[in-house]
């Protein structure tokens, strides 16, 4: 019902929006005789800012084009390795003249409401040294019914799938949330002594242990039971598009959520962003709408995936306290012995408190100390650890020579 609801309002305001481009565009562009009156750009700054905050945000482009290897520019293609109904496994194919034997690394993006293109800037820094591959999950509106659910069980078993694809000396690198799901995997290809299990894992900012300098997000599952979760943010996929009737937990409610952790950060930016345009500053109001265009993007996610989440990892803590089953096996990291681990921790990161990731090396107890790692980064927030200069400058450079060590 919400979700229509929001198609509807979306809908409603779309005669508002046609009003407002036509004044951007009548005080706005220097061809109009009205952008010359005093109020112009007072409205065209309004006009702007009602269709930023009122517009539908789509999947951003990769923008990965090219990248740069000894100071020469190498083309960059986009290819799908591995076509799913919930993810395509993206190749960055680099145009090489001549081959090179750098570490392949598959790269886990989060399924958790934002697109795996905020991983762009991780992706342009691999690239350089590394044979890059990214999860791209698909909108959960966008997947038919007929396809069936997503539990986190599937998860587990796309990870697995993927592993054996790109194998072997392969290295695994997971973001925040599937870092749990990419532990459970090789865990279990451990336990059956797989030949393709990865190389190496390096877990950034993720829930291991959820139990450790819980969050506002780690609160929140605490503190409401797991009908509360299925009752208020879970909804049906409107007819208009393909994934009809499909269950979800919808991207725009996800959206608030984000929103709603700082709000007055958000209306500081919407607020200056005006004055910009006011000043006439084109640099920073760029800046504002680059930054936007990718953190609006949302993606609807399976309800399935969601619930058993919220349920499992944040709830009942069952990776930690030996509990967690896929699909009937049990999850044991202690059966880890050859695949080396490198955990990182922002120590301003308010989404996966300090200690959650480093977690992992109390239950991969039989991996050698040797080739085990942990690194708690300064003055980093969430965000700052797969993205910015000091993903750039002080974290990437720590993760290519691990790797380079172990694989």
């Amino acid at each position: 019902m919400l979700y229509s609801l929001y198609e509807a309002q979306h809908a409603a305001l779309q005669p508002l929006r046609l009003v407002a481009e036509f004044s951007r565009g009548w005080f706005g562009h220097p061809f109009s005789p009205l952008s010359y009156s005093p109020m112009s750009r007072g409205l065209a700054a309004g006009s702007d800012l009602f269709l930023r905050l009122t517009q539908r945000y789509e999947k951003p482009a990769w923008r990965v084009d090219y990248t740069t290897i000894g100071g020469k520019r190498v083309p960059v293609s986009l290819e799908v390795a591995l076509a799913k109904p919930f993810c395509n496994l993206i190749h960055f194919k680099r145009e090489l003249t001549k081959p090179r034997n750098d570490p392949k690394v598959l790269l886990v993006a989060p399924l958790s409401g934002h697109h795996a293109t905020l991983l762009r800037d991780t992706v342009r820094t691999l690239l350089p040294e590394h044979e890059v591959w990214v999860t791209d999950w698909v909108d959960a509106r966008m997947v038919p019914l007929a396809a069936g659910p997503f539990h986190f069980d599937d998860y587990v078993d796309y990870v697995c799938e993927w592993i054996r694809l790109l194998s072997p000396d392969l290295n695994v690198i997971s973001v925040c949330q599937p870092t749990v799901p990419v532990l459970a995997a090789v865990s279990l290809m451990a336990s059956r002594d797989e030949p393709s299990r990865p190389r190496t894992m390096v877990m950034m900012g993720g829930p291991i242990d959820a139990r450790k300098s819980p969050t506002a997000v780690n609160n929140l599952a605490t503190k409401k039971p797991y009908s509360w979760f299925e009752q208020n943010l879970i909804e049906r996929v409107p007819a208009k598009y393909i994934g009809f009737m499909r269950r979800v937990y919808p991207g725009f409610l996800q959206h608030l959520g984000f929103v709603a952790m700082n709000p007055d950060r958000h209306l500081n930016a919407h607020w200056d962003y005006y004055h910009r345009l006011l000043q006439g500053d084109g640099d920073s109001a760029d800046h504002h709408r680059r930054f936007y265009d990718e953190y609006n993007a949302v993606l609807d996610m399976p309800a399935e995936y969601y619930l058993d989440t919220v349920k499992r990892v944040f709830q009942d803590f069952a990776l930690p306290k030996g509990q967690l089953f896929v699909r009937d096996e049990l999850v044991q990291p202690q059966a880890i012995r050859d695949t080396a681990l490198f955990s990182i921790e922002g120590e301003l990161d308010d989404i996966s408190g300090t200690g959650q990731s480093e977690a992992a090396h109390a239950l991969c107890l039989n991996i050698p100390a040797g080739r085990r790692e942990h690194f708690l980064a300064p003055r980093v927030g969430h965000y700052g650890i797969f993205s910015g200069r000091r993903w750039r400058e002080m974290i990437y450079p720590q993760i290519r020579e691990f790797v380079r060590r172990h694989a």
